[in-house]
């Protein structure tokens, strides 16, 4: 797809200079009204969306966002308003509005611009901007090819819930008082497809996409299709299961949630709430001792590259978990005051996290693993931060001296966070990179495993 990335846009109605212009302006405003510190961001995105159902073109949309957030600071009192319209006129207003809440809000001594010693200085070129020229009857066609290959997979789909194809710009300024600016253009594209399979009284759906800041790094649509086509496919004919203590291999779509759940549990505002069951664990060892992630925020073409945070702060790369033993935290200025420490340049999130992994792929993995359960899809939000006890329903595959035997749903697996990341036995080598969070497929060593209600 490499010959459609060219730096054509879909266009975006002011310029990054524009933008950088407008946020002084706004951080102007801010001082002239007797803020003490202040900051802003103003943000545009551009984006088409195309799908089909059953070979016939089901939406195109547009979209067209611009957005403009301002908090100020008087002292210790803290006042934020946004607004989506960038007149001038509007500009103001939204200023004042902010500095009106933050008369009104009580003073917290942890508020406050990251400090100026920590703004960035360097921006490395990350690659991050792609436009994809793409018209809406190219969309179209690639669209069509993803399902057609989809229904091409086997007789038993007859039905679709369509495949869609999407691009997606965004641009940027972000401005404080501390006399930082900096912003940048970043695109993504997309291409997913979701199909239906029928057996007698047996119905499976299931998908499968790509996500790239580059249309020429997307996988093939014929071969998303495949994919999502023998993804449904393997699934017909599902039963349930006795219930049963075993080992879980979470296959690599899914693995990367037991990541967001340690990240989640490492962030500051769970651990200055006290609602992380990861409460005091710098230098603890949280994971199985073959386990390391490292956080690489200027990945070139990363997902969740940036130079740097929300709040201005220089991002850099650093080892979260090494050897199974917690490195550190994900905080922002604010929960890292909170804690008495200082802000790690994740506000807004990490970037890019690489989960260490050995030389097995998802078949190594199943011979490891011997008899056990391996889970394709989980079902509603089962983990309790506070104690990490965790509980979803699932579904996937059921294996035998490492091999699949059957697919099973309408099953439920359960065990303890702490437990589950102490107890990871392997990670495959089949890395997926759909997001920020970067990991092969996780072997656990035991959970339960239950019959569903």
């Amino acid at each position: 797809m490499s010959q459609s990335d060219t730096h054509q846009s879909l266009g975006f109605n002011y310029s990054l200079d524009d933008l950088k212009a407008m946020s002084a302006q706004v951080l102007q405003l801010a001082k002239s009204a007797g803020a003490s510190a202040a900051d802003a961001e103003i943000s545009l995105g551009v984006g088409q969306n195309v799908s089909v159902r059953m070979g016939e073109t089901e939406t195109i949309e547009y979209n067209r966002d611009k957005g403009m957030s301002v908090t100020v600071y008087f002292g210790q009192q803290r006042g934020n308003a946004s607004t989506s319209d960038l007149s001038p006129k509007a500009l103001q207003d939204t200023v004042a509005a902010a500095c009106n809440i933050a008369k009104y809000t009580a003073q917290d001594e942890f508020c406050g611009l990251a400090d100026a010693e920590l703004m960035a200085k360097d921006f490395p070129e990350l690659d991050l901007y792609h436009p994809w020229a793409l018209s809406v009857e190219e969309a179209i066609l690639l669209a069509k090819e993803c399902e057609a290959a989809a229904l091409e997979v086997d007789s038993r789909i007859q039905n679709s819930e369509g495949a869609s194809v999407s691009i997606s710009e965004g641009l940027f300024a972000y401005a404080n008082s501390h006399g930082f600016v900096g912003g940048y253009p970043t695109s993504r594209h997309g291409i997913s497809c979701s199909v239906i399979a029928e057996e007698g009284e047996s119905m499976q759906r299931d998908y499968w996409y790509s996500s790239t800041r580059s249309a020429e790094d997307l996988d093939s649509p014929a071969n998303i299709g495949r994919i999502a086509g023998d993804r449904a496919v393997r699934r017909l004919g599902s039963r349930a299961i006795k219930t049963a203590q075993v080992p879980v291999l979470f296959e690599a779509p899914l693995a990367s949630g037991l990541i967001s759940s340690l990240i989640s549990a490492i962030s500051g505002g769970s651990l200055y709430r006290k609602s992380s069951f990861l409460l005091d664990s710098l230098g603890k060892q949280v994971m199985s001792s073959n386990i390391s992630i490292i956080e690489t925020p200027h990945l070139k073409r990363g997902l969740a590259s940036a130079p740097f945070d929300n709040e201005g702060v220089t991002t850099s790369p650093r080892t979260l978990v090494k050897d199974g033993i917690l490195q550190g935290y994900v905080l922002s200025t604010y929960s890292a005051r909170k804690l008495g420490m200082k802000t790690t340049g994740n506000a807004g999130g990490n970037h890019n996290l690489i989960i260490s992994h050995g030389d097995q792929d998802l078949n190594g993995l199943l011979k490891i693993m011997g008899t056990g359960l391996l889970v394709t899809e989980l079902l509603g939000h089962g983990l309790n931060m506070v104690t990490g006890d965790y509980s979803r329903g699932a579904a996937g595959f059921w294996v035998e001296n490492g091999v699949i035997a059957y697919p099973v749903e309408e099953i439920t697996i359960a065990g303890n966070m702490k437990d589950m990341l102490m107890q990871i036995v392997a990670v495959g080598n089949d890395v997926l990179v759909q997001g920020s969070k970067q990991t092969g497929s996780i072997l656990i060593e035991r959970m339960t495993v239950a019959a569903g209600e």
